[in-house]
């Protein structure tokens, strides 16, 4: 489990083409001392193993379907990355729960200046709109953000100079595509209020009636 709240940005180091997928070789800016092998690291937002170590350089598998769900494979030598270690317990919650896991891709529409800050408009695939709520939480590339605006299946976060400062965000352009994950929260209340579904009346026994009369 993640926060959102990036340590630090990695560079590409080697990128290895293998038939279930991919590994990746990155060099983190901060200090890896306390990730062991088979620890856990959201790599843009994605969750992925650490399968060795050296220094501040670590190596990781991408399987296939992650390639398939994110844009890791779009990633070479030299490119950026968000880093983020996972939350340990007692830790402050500083963005908000993040899984790791990818629930689609989204596309930068425009990038426009607000001050020093930018407002950034991604596109996000028809799937995710129903978890698109204004105020709300999104981790986009691994980082935290509050939702200012939404249009249909559009919505913009602002970002202020600190975040584009220690993230990959100063490399945005119209076009990149970026990894989303919704609230988790969020998409618990839509299953769960989900009432008309034919499958969801089979394992529940939750009806619109039992929640009026609880007062949801």
């Amino acid at each position: 489990m993640f926060t959102g709240i990036i340590e630090g940005t990695g560079r590409i180091k080697s990128v290895k083409k293998v038939p279930q997928g991919m590994q990746i070789e990155i060099a983190a800016d901060f200090d890896l001392e306390r990730s062991n092998v088979g620890e856990s690291i959201a790599v843009n937002g994605c969750c992925l193993t650490i399968t060795s170590r050296l220094g501040t350089s670590f190596w990781a598998d991408v399987s296939a379907e992650t390639l398939d769900k994110t844009t890791l494979g779009d990633l070479q030598e030299g490119s950026a990355v968000n880093l983020e270690r996972p939350l340990k317990m007692g830790e402050r919650l500083g963005g908000h729960l993040v899984q790791g896991h990818v629930d689609g891709i989204g596309s930068v529409e425009a990038i426009q200046a607000a001050g020093e800050a930018r407002e950034i408009r991604i596109q996000s695939p028809q799937k995710l709109a129903c978890y698109l709520v204004e105020k709300g939480s999104i981790a986009v590339d691994g980082v935290s953000l509050t939702i200012n605006q939404v249009e249909r299946e559009t919505f913009s976060v602002m970002i202020i100079p600190h975040t584009q400062m220690q993230t990959t965000f100063h490399g945005l352009k119209t076009g990149s595509r970026v990894n989303l994950e919704v609230d988790i929260i969020g998409k618990y209340v839509a299953k769960l209020t989900h009432l008309d579904s034919e499958e969801y009346q089979k394992g529940t026994k939750i009806t619109q009636e039992f929640l009026k009369k609880h007062g949801f």
